[in-house]
């Protein structure tokens, strides 16, 4: 028994070290590619100042859930596991839909050319709605049951989550152009699959999965004086 207990907590433990290794990465590159949906925006329609405010709100919601999450791994005492953009479901889906790395999505083509602009908007919109969908799911997950802490994030990104999605929405609808389409969401249901299905299996299986040496966002080129004042233990 003591053995299978041990077992048990390896597993448990294996398994919420690598959905919060998954979801910091993902809260990174969320609020670091919106910075560039935020440049884009200020370029195309520098008046827009409720569309700018709604993205500046999302960009500060991903920034405080990534926080919660490194406030998260540092009171278990460990660094998160080193996912890359293999493992991000923003990325993928731009990847597919773009034919293109985030990193190298060009903002001045989103700039200048509509259908790609709201292509992007749609990308993000079904991305956040994809996001809920999963966390009310995890709010019942057993394993994470277990962890009081990690529960409270997950509710404060419940909570989050729907404000995410709206202005890329509203902002096709006030245009007139179309939302999501059938493809679209087949894509959306896809990279999902593909990430829980095929890459966490092969993750938590990995005997030599190495663990990140430093912060993600040590590497971020802006420190803004909100992001400076923000306690990381809001969680």
């Amino acid at each position: 028994m003591p053995r299978l207990a041990k077992m048990m907590d390896w597993f448990r433990r294996r398994y919420l070290d690598l959905l919060g290794s998954i979801y910091i990465y993902n809260e990174h590159r969320g609020y670091t590619a919106i910075d560039r949906v935020i440049e884009a925006v200020r370029i195309r329609a520098p008046d827009d100042e409720r569309f700018i405010a709604a993205l500046e709100k999302h960009r500060a919601d991903e920034r405080k859930h990534y926080e919660m999450f490194r406030r998260w791994f540092q009171i278990r005492g460990a660094m998160p596991f080193a996912v890359d953009r293999t493992c991000g479901h923003i990325d993928r889906f731009v990847e597919i839909m773009f034919r293109s790395t985030i990193d190298f999505l060009d903002t001045n083509d989103l700039v200048a050319d509509d259908a790609l602009f709201e292509r992007l908007c749609r990308v993000v919109a079904l991305t956040e709605r994809r996001g809920l969908k999963q966390v009310e799911i995890l709010l019942r997950h057993p394993i994470v049951r277990t962890d009081p802490t990690l529960m409270k994030i997950f509710r404060i990104i419940e909570r989050d989550e729907p404000s995410h999605w709206m202005p890329y929405e509203t902002w096709l609808s006030r245009r007139g152009k179309r939302h999501s389409s059938w493809w679209e969401r087949r894509i959306d249901a896809f990279v999902h699959s593909e990430l829980l299905f095929v890459k966490l299996p092969l993750l938590f299986i990995s005997p030599r999965l190495p663990r990140r040496t430093s912060w993600a966002d040590a590497q971020d080129p802006i420190r803004t004086v909100d992001d400076a004042l923000r306690c990381p233990a809001s969680a």
